[in-house]
């Protein structure tokens, strides 16, 4: 089996516990499935007890890969640079009962197929990792936290249940007086001019659901949430 997993989640905001992703590790150890974990929004993580990847997790080399995209980390958006970790443990089963490295089957597919990344992104990827570099990320990271912050003091305020806005980049939020994602979209948009993403975009079971993203200014947000708040 193939299992994804993103945490902190796009769209709901909600990160796994060390207990919640060891019981996925373990599943996929005993039945011979491969863990996807997508780590793009890890930077966003800042209580100490939640693992920001994968391989937090004992066992988790024997089952899982994990990549991470650079586009949240460092607004890196545009250039479409990331990195992928196959674990040389990571080892399966082929039809005709040989062993088989998915390492070594990462790197066949890669070496054939891409040319890599161009040197000019390389070099600006690398910058990220920098003393300087990984300052300046936090710098811009915590800014997107306090937009959170004030998202999340409005939707508290006014008796919203709401995920996310702590560890992540987004909030989500029932909709009010149980209306549909696309109807409170309208109404959010005709009566606030507010713009938000209907959870029902995300699958049948965000149809009630919405989310507001922290990626914006301090006071788009604050101009955002101030005319959110005078409608409820």
């Amino acid at each position: 089996d193939l299992i994804y997993i993103c945490s902190p989640n796009n769209p709901t905001g909600a990160a796994y516990n060390k207990e919640q992703l060891k019981a996925w590790v373990d599943y996929a150890l005993e039945n011979d499935a491969v863990i996807f974990y997508d780590s793009a929004y890890e930077a966003f993580i800042t209580d100490p007890e939640l693992p920001r990847s994968i391989f937090a997790i004992e066992g988790a080399k024997k089952c899982a890969i994990e990549f991470c995209s650079l586009s949240k980390t460092a607004g890196f958006t545009g250039t479409r640079c990331g990195y992928t970790i196959v674990p040389q443990e990571l080892v399966f089963k082929a039809s005709n009962g040989e062993d088989m490295s998915v390492n070594a089957m990462w790197k066949r597919r890669q070496t054939t197929k891409f040319n890599g990344t161009s040197y000019i992104v390389q070099k600006g990827a690398a910058a990220i990792f920098t003393k300087e570099g990984m300052a300046q990320c936090r710098e811009n990271i915590a800014y997107y936290q306090e937009n959170a912050k004030t998202i999340s003091d409005v939707l508290a305020k006014k008796g919203i249940r709401f995920f996310g806005g702590k560890n992540s980049p987004y909030i989500w939020f029932e909709c009010p007086n149980g209306m549909d994602s696309w109807d409170f979209f309208d109404y959010l948009l005709n009566n606030a001019q507010v713009v938000g993403t209907p959870g029902a975009g995300f699958g049948k079971n965000g149809q009630n659901f919405f989310r507001l993203t922290s990626f914006g200014t301090h006071e788009s947000t604050k101009e955002a949430m101030e005319r959110f708040e005078k409608l409820f």
